[in-house]
């Protein structure tokens, strides 16, 4: 689809007191959301942003953090020996303990509205331990999924990624201290990220895949261990952009695929008293995959070394039949 076919943000309706709402855009049955965007054409026409052949690595280690916020369970990993020179291993995880994607069961439209993607009701996403273990349950069950996290691990995350780099972008690359503390309550306005953009020479095209660099992770790794795990203990305060008609306004003109960034929450956490999530019009209104945790360190090198801020991006979420969150598998290429 092109984005002249796509309805602007002010022409979306009006979900109750909600604006921008993209339910119709692709159709009542729709599960994919703005993943919708990355087409084939999109996609090949991305993978000429490979120039170099260099890869980044985009996550995390699954282990990391030990002590996760939001009161989320740390992962466990175990190993054990099955015969001589022969080992197994079991892996279990919150999926959002650590670099992750939002999936569309994750967070709907609150204010009593109680509803998810498509207007999807909050009574018929199934919770609890339930077993779809061949197709035969899948025919039979099928709408114990809807919304699933499935949807775009077997469609895939991929397309042209464009890196932001606020961070050198406030410090001016490194020379001036941050103007904000990355665990702290700050929202990123809009004419930031647009300025951020500008300095670089970035331009934007439909089905692109945002990527901002916020500070969190330069700074988880740069502290001690004792204030990584303290940041548990404590009411989650994060950087991130701002809650605004403007901000979504841009973001959805600019017709972005996937939205993500290095820190634990895409926007500023909390939010302001009275002020609705973003959450809620990314994944409840738009379909948005949202990024959180990603580690954009060794990008933001490459990058400046590059001296370019796009590159092909590549993201396959584990293909888990209904599932809320995912590890984002995600990689850069150069």
């Amino acid at each position: 689809m092109s984005d002249r076919k796509l309805p602007s943000f002010d022409e979306l309706p009006n979900f109750h007191e909600y604006t921008g709402c993209a339910w119709e855009v692709w159709g009542k049955g729709d599960e994919l959301g703005t993943v919708n965007l990355l087409t084939a054409e999109v996609v090949a026409e991305a993978a000429k942003e490979i120039k170099l052949g260099k890869t980044i690595c985009l996550n995390l280690p699954i282990n990391f953090p030990g002590k996760p916020t939001f009161e989320r369970q740390p992962p466990m990993h175990n190993t054990w020996a099955l015969a001589e020179a022969c080992n197994d291993d079991s892996l279990y995880i919150n999926t959002q303990s650590g670099t992750q994607w939002d999936g569309l069961r994750h967070f709907g439209i609150f204010n009593g509205h109680n509803v998810f993607y498509q207007g999807t009701p909050a009574s018929e996403l199934s919770r609890g331990h339930f077993f779809i273990s061949d197709p035969d349950d899948f025919e039979k069950h099928g709408h114990k999924i809807k919304l699933g996290i499935h949807n775009w691990a077997q469609h895939g995350i991929v397309g042209r990624g464009v890196l932001l780099d606020l961070v050198r972008f406030y410090t001016a690359d490194g020379t001036k201290p941050l103007p904000y503390d990355p665990w702290t309550s700050h929202a990123i306005p809009l004419a930031d990220i647009e300025a951020c953009a500008a300095q670089q020479g970035t331009t934007f095209r439909t089905g692109d895949i945002l990527v901002l660099r916020v500070g969190f992770t330069q700074k988880w790794w740069a502290v001690t261990r004792a204030e990584r795990d303290a940041l548990s203990a404590k009411p989650e305060t994060f950087a991130g952009i701002e809650q605004s008609e403007e901000m979504k306004r841009f973001l959805w003109n600019n017709h972005f695929a996937a939205i993500a960034s290095d820190q634990p929450a895409i926007e500023r956490w909390p939010t302001p008293q009275g002020t609705p999530h973003m959450h809620q019009t990314l994944l409840g209104l738009w379909g948005m995959p949202i990024g959180e945790f990603f580690d954009l360190e060794k990008l933001s090198e490459a990058c400046k070394e590059a001296g370019k801020y796009t590159f092909f991006f590549t993201s396959w979420p584990l293909n888990v039949l209904g599932g809320v969150a995912s590890p984002p598998n995600a990689a850069a290429i150069l």
